[in-house]
């Protein structure tokens, strides 16, 4: 530390220098599960289906948006109705003044109840995220998203539904 009254202090932090050789970007990126199925976002925030959809997109997944629950379950029937059908719903958990993933997921359930779905959510200590298996849900992914986690998830889910 260097000090001078009236002029100020200066501070010289050393650090120790590491012989590891810094992470390679392309890691993190190895780590996200390419794949391939159809998957259907439910966030009533566009900014979040759009990123969400895009890191999924880009790992080369087949996306569709709803911004509530209701849109979701009518792009579901619909998708069933064509026999095209979702393998992955991701759901938000709270829409204000719309029907959330809670609700949205016992209603898709009556539809198929092979459903693979994922509840997501900023809310950590919401109890549906503690014990999303018991509301009906697969996975959960607790927003803000990290690529690996939510490709891993999807990945998982969509691997299960083929395998069923």
């Amino acid at each position: 530390v260097e000090s001078e009254l009236g002029v100020g202090s200066t501070f010289h932090v050393y650090l120790p220098a590491s012989a590891d050789s810094p992470a390679d970007s392309t890691d993190a990126e190895a780590s996200w599960h390419v794949g391939g199925g159809r998957v259907l976002i439910m966030d009533d925030e566009e900014i979040v289906r759009y990123v969400a959809g895009g890191i999924l997109e880009e790992t080369g997944y087949e996306v569709a948006y709803a911004e509530n629950g209701e849109e979701a379950i009518r792009l579901y029937q619909e998708a069933m109705a064509a026999g095209h059908s979702f393998d992955v719903v991701l759901m938000d958990l709270t829409v204000p003044g719309g029907m959330g993933g809670k609700e949205c997921i016992h209603r898709i359930r009556e539809i198929d109840p092979d459903v693979k779905a994922i509840v997501s959510s900023g809310y950590a200590e919401d109890p549906v995220m503690a014990e999303y298996r018991d509301h009906g849900f697969s996975e959960v992914v607790p927003k803000p998203y990290k690529m690996a986690g939510l490709c891993a998830a999807v990945h998982r889910l969509v691997e299960q539904r083929r395998a069923e």
